[in-house]
């Protein structure tokens, strides 16, 4: 699933091709609103929300979608070939410049302006919100203080743009175990302010880094890194599915550098 910096630079990129234009066509390809016709309306703004984009057209409306874990938005000139199979298609938005398509889209949902938060209202502070609140995002997370930080930090109630990857970094860089409940977690002011920080470098970035290292395969300290050297100590990096029941993600982390509590 796309982490909140890959959405808030997706977000961006369609902001800067549709503000302003009026939609010459749209094909919501859902049940739920496969009627609904958006041409003639024009686009205000694209933004994001955590991981949850925002396309607000015409005075009272908003297109609201999530990429969960297989979705994508291209952007084509008209004409032109789409890089994806038109069967994954579940949003096709049309301007004289350009055609905006959302692919494999897990969520796709048309409300009035005024309900938008029946969809986002639950998120906790977004890390690259212009409202960011590092303070309430920490109230948040030791809102359930036995819970497994690696758990808490996922959960976009307490902080919104937070993936598997960052999970898996934050963990690594306070040398905190994944395992370990929010409440034996020392510093965790500390851990939020690291997420932001990361978030903030890395929304420029096609790839992220939390190493500093940009070349391929140097970006991350145990990320995808299961059975490779700890980059830190040489300890093998340790994997396994964790997670709430049904929400399992794969955690990568290093039992030396990160001792179980």
């Amino acid at each position: 699933m796309p982490e909140g910096d890959t959405v808030w630079r997706t977000a961006r990129r369609l902001h800067a091709a549709l503000e302003g234009e009026p939609l010459t066509a749209s094909d919501l390809r859902v049940p739920q609103h496969a009627t609904a016709d958006l041409s003639g309306r024009t686009v205000q703004e694209v933004t994001a929300r955590g991981k949850h984009l925002l396309h607000r057209v015409g005075d009272d409306l908003t297109l609201h979608t999530h990429l969960k874990m297989e979705g994508s938005w291209h952007l084509y000139r008209p004409g032109s070939r789409w890089r994806r199979p038109g069967h994954q298609a579940r949003v096709v938005l049309r301007t004289d410049p350009w055609v905006a398509v959302g692919f494999s889209l897990g969520a796709v949902d048309l409300v009035r302006r005024d309900q938008e938060s029946r969809l986002i209202g639950h998120l906790g502070p977004d890390l690259l919100g212009a409202d960011w609140d590092a303070d309430e995002a920490v109230r948040r997370l030791r809102g359930q203080p036995r819970r497994p930080i690696a758990d808490a930090l996922l959960d976009q109630r307490n902080v919104a743009g937070i993936g598997n990857l960052y999970k898996c970094e934050l963990c690594f860089l306070a040398g905190v175990s994944p395992f370990q409940s929010v409440d034996q977690v020392g510093d965790l002011p500390g851990m939020v302010a690291r997420a932001h920080t990361l978030l903030e470098a890395n929304k420029y970035r096609p790839v992220q880094t939390t190493t500093g290292d940009t070349r391929r395969g140097r970006g991350t300290w145990v990320y995808l890194r299961g059975g490779q050297r700890c980059r830190r100590c040489g300890t093998r990096i340790e994997e396994a599915d964790l997670g709430d029941p049904g929400r399992e993600r794969q955690t990568y982390w290093c039992p030396h550098c990160q001792p179980a509590p």
